[in-house]
């Protein structure tokens, strides 16, 4: 029956009846508090605790009160509840007669109360826990008041009781809201480390530490130490890691001096090369500088490799004076006969300044290689590159396909189980999901949260829930918040979405009365749908916010499911006579615009 009928049939019956049952009040019968808001409980019921107001003269002594809360979701009735029923003295009296002589049952015995006079006005509570049909959400409670008198006509009238709210039903399924646990583990490359070293044959002015690179075969030898290094710092898969450079000082001459002569002359080296390469600061960071003596080795072995007979006699110096530096083994050496020989041909004219390097080398050089080799030979593969192709791979059934080839080579790997289960369930199969994670023992928390969807997919939300209570993961307490809200246990549910601070978590927060922290909560997330326009609304109208309340609701109403619903949400109660809200929420039916 639609509410403008039920209006019209309660006005004509009220002007129709001309007998005792006519109201004498000025007052009209009232109801506290008028209208509340209610929130249905995790098995769909809902507490009433009210009071009606009987003004005096209200009813006339031979009158019979019945006060039945209805239900009704937009036009439709849904449900009738227990009545509060009022007899006045004299229809009281009458009743007990009719009982007694003709044996009459009285429907409503035992939920009477009766009125001593009726020119005194009085109070009747009703308290009452009644149940909810499973698919309804949202409704209004009416209390619809009849008058009987002479049981041939009646007064109707009609009172708002409360306005059932149950903002849960504003979130998505469960299915819809499960977070599952993607792994995308950083590649992280187990590089190859590689040195080497080098020898650049130098020849400076005496004493000086500047190259001349027209002196000997200065130039060459550089730019064989470019030549070697280039390559090196210009391959993207390969960073250099250290570099040194060690001037050698010589034989002759004061070994301090020397020491230092060579460092400079390192120092120089490195400086030509850091200008050739163009080296950034980040690699000159990385060049070592330092200088050692060369000794008098390398004179006694040019001796022996020219069959210097003398040589034996600089050989007898050097084991004698083998703990003293060079200097004492010169003092000796230039003692000796063959002293201007040795000058002349073996001293070195050439100084050497060594270089050694060190660098890393990924494992393999680009991607497309990698997939290239991948298709030939995924055997030669570990678990890592493998998982670095599934990566790089296309489309679900790509990455399906190497989540399967490193099970059968790795088949302890958690990551590709808990992957190939996770693109199982986007595409429904929640058996196959499961076959790959089959014994939760061995699962990791990821695996385990994963398992746990499959069995919300599957409808199984105890078992899910048994799951996800022994899983520490962000994740898993925001698929167990979200349970919970399914089943309504409003409180856990809003201690476990509370952190995400999003519109779920806004939701379970205004279902157990933090309304100031909804509000919060809306207001830093971006979130711009229009189920969160309609919690928006809602809220703002919580708090009497009625121009913030229109603004969010007609956004809202972009979507017809929560038009429709926005005819019967008890926080828009006050809004019903408005002009805005009668916009909002007509629909069109029938080719005519009809009021919900």
């Amino acid at each position: 029956m639609k509410s403008w009928i039920y209006n019209i049939f309660f006005t004509a019956a009220a002007l129709l009846t001309g007998c005792a049952t006519t109201h004498k009040a000025a007052r009209p019968l009232s109801i506290t508090p008028s209208p509340c808001v209610v929130t249905p409980d995790e098995e769909n019921r809902v507490a009433l605790d009210m009071t009606f107001h009987i003004p005096a003269h209200y009813l006339s002594t031979r009158c019979r009160l019945v006060m039945t809360p209805h239900l009704m979701v937009g036009d439709s009735l849904r449900c009738a509840y227990t009545p509060s029923i009022l007899d006045a003295p004299v229809f009281g009296r009458k009743l007990e007669r009719r009982i007694r002589l003709e044996g009459y049952t009285d429907p409503h015995a035992g939920q009477t109360t009766r009125l001593s006079k009726t020119s005194k006005a009085c109070d009747l509570p009703y308290r009452e826990c009644i149940v909810l049909p499973d698919d309804v959400d949202r409704g209004r409670i009416v209390a619809v008041v009849e008058a009987n008198g002479c049981g041939r006509c009646r007064t109707v009238d009609t009172m708002e009781m409360a306005s059932v709210s149950n903002p849960v039903a504003l979130m998505p399924s469960p299915r819809e809201a499960m977070q599952l646990d993607w792994i995308e583990p950083e590649f992280v490359i187990r590089p190859k480390v590689a040195e080497g070293k080098g020898v650049a044959h130098l020849q400076f002015v005496i004493n000086r530490h500047d190259i001349d690179l027209t002196m000997g075969n200065n130039r060459a030898e550089l730019e064989q130490m470019t030549l070697t290094l280039a390559p090196i710092l210009g391959d993207s898969l390969s960073t250099l890691t250290s570099l040194r450079i060690v001037g050698m000082a010589s034989a002759d001459g004061r070994l301090d001096n020397n020491t230092r002569l060579a460092a400079r002359r390192a120092d120089a080296a490195a400086a030509w090369l850091s200008a050739q390469l163009r080296l950034t600061d980040d690699i000159r960071c990385k060049i070592g500088i330092g200088s050692r003596p060369e000794g008098w080795q390398p004179v006694v072995d040019a001796m022996i490799q020219s069959d210097d007979s003398d040589s034996v006699a600089v050989q007898r110096i050097l084991a004698r004076y083998a703990h003293s530096n060079d200097d004492v083994q010169e003092y000796h050496i230039r003692r000796l006969p063959c002293w201007p020989k040795i000058r002349t041909h073996y001293l070195q004219k050439e100084r050497k300044v060594e270089y050694t390097y060190a660098y890393r080398i990924r494992s393999f050089t680009t991607d497309d290689e990698l997939k290239a080799m991948y298709a030939k030979r995924p055997d030669a593969f570990n678990e890592e590159e493998l998982l670095r192709v599934a990566s790089l791979a296309q489309t679900p059934e790509q990455k399906k396909e190497v989540y399967r080839t490193l099970l059968h080579y790795f088949p302890s790997s958690q990551v590709a189980a808990n992957n190939l289960a996770v693109l199982h369930l986007r595409e429904g199969d929640t058996e196959g999901a499961r076959r790959i994670i089959a014994t939760p023992d061995s699962c990791s928390p990821e695996m385990l949260n994963t398992l746990a969807v499959s069995y919300v997919y599957a409808n199984d939300y105890e078992k899910a829930v048994e799951l996800l209570q022994e899983v520490d993961l962000p994740q898993a307490r925001y698929n167990l918040g979200i349970l919970r809200a399914k089943q309504r246990r409003l409180g856990e549910a809003y201690e476990l979405l509370r952190p995400f601070g999003d519109l779920n978590a806004a939701i379970c927060a205004l279902c157990v009365g933090h309304e100031e922290e909804a509000d919060q909560m809306m207001r830093h997330t971006d979130d711009v749908r229009p189920v969160a326009e309609y919690l928006r609304a809602v809220i703002a109208a919580h708090r009497h916010d009625d121009p913030t309340a229109m603004h969010h609701l007609e956004a809202a109403c972009r979507d017809e499911r929560l038009r429709r619903r926005a005819a019967d949400e008890g926080a828009f109660l006050r809004y019903r006579t408005t002009e805005q809200f009668r916009r909002l929420t007509l629909r069109e039916e029938d080719g005519h615009q009809t009021e919900l």
